[in-house]
């Protein structure tokens, strides 16, 4: 699993063999969340509050250009 950057105790990752939309996990604790890169849209969570996942998606919409370009770079070798 190839881990973007971590931020605040936040993991921003990738599984090894993942499919499209091209999105982020993320997990900090017991908490998880994936985010569509292209929408913004967090497509599964659970133990995040919701102010958690406003901040998560404010740090993928900051760090996009950075998790699109590792996602590139790892999955179109």
């Amino acid at each position: 699993m190839p881990t973007v950057f971590r931020y605040d105790g936040y993991r921003f990752y990738f599984y090894s063999n993942e499919h499209l939309p091209e999105h982020i996990h993320i997990e900090n604790g017991d908490g998880y969340a994936r985010v569509v890169l292209e929408t913004l849209e967090v497509t599964d969570s659970y133990n995040f509050k919701s102010k958690e996942l406003k901040q998560i998606v404010k740090l993928v919409k900051e760090h996009k250009n950075k998790i699109e370009g590792a996602w590139y770079e790892y999955f179109k070798k």
